[in-house]
């Protein structure tokens, strides 16, 4: 479904245009699908690397109410500033370790986990080769 819509839109770049502020001669590097782990569970979406930012975008709307009660439909975003990264680390689930794991962590003192990539190392590489970060491995 998600590639249908990518394909509508114009493929992956006008994706990530219209969704993100892009300032002049910011480039897109990457795009992996993937799902970001919140408390409420996983979201499917994409997961952008471009030369300035990481950037997700949920594949479905979810629906969130409005101060007034009005039902709205919005796609969840997370955009993280390269030059605002802490370190990034690839994670491994000790009970089941096929599952692997991307954290990325913010100099806010933000963390983001990212899962289920079909190809996690190339996800990794673009972000390190962008941003000079330490990998550290991890049993969680």
């Amino acid at each position: 479904m998600f590639r249908a819509r990518i394909l509508q839109v114009g493929g992956l770049e006008k994706v990530f245009t219209k969704n993100f502020y892009v300032r002049n001669g910011e480039k897109l590097l990457k795009a992996s699908q993937c799902y970001l782990s919140t408390t409420a569970g996983p979201i499917a979406g994409l997961l952008f690397i471009s030369t300035d930012k990481i950037g997700f975008c949920s594949e479905k709307s979810i629906k969130l109410s409005s101060p007034t009660g009005k039902l709205l439909k919005i796609h969840y975003k997370v955009i993280i500033p390269l030059g605002k990264i802490k370190r990034a680390n690839e994670s491994e689930n000790a009970k089941k370790p096929r599952q692997k794991y991307v954290q990325i962590f913010t100099e806010d003192n933000f963390e983001f986990w990212f899962m289920g990539f079909l190809n996690r190392q190339k996800a990794l590489s673009s972000i390190y080769s962008k941003q000079p970060l330490k990998l550290h491995q991890q049993q969680l």
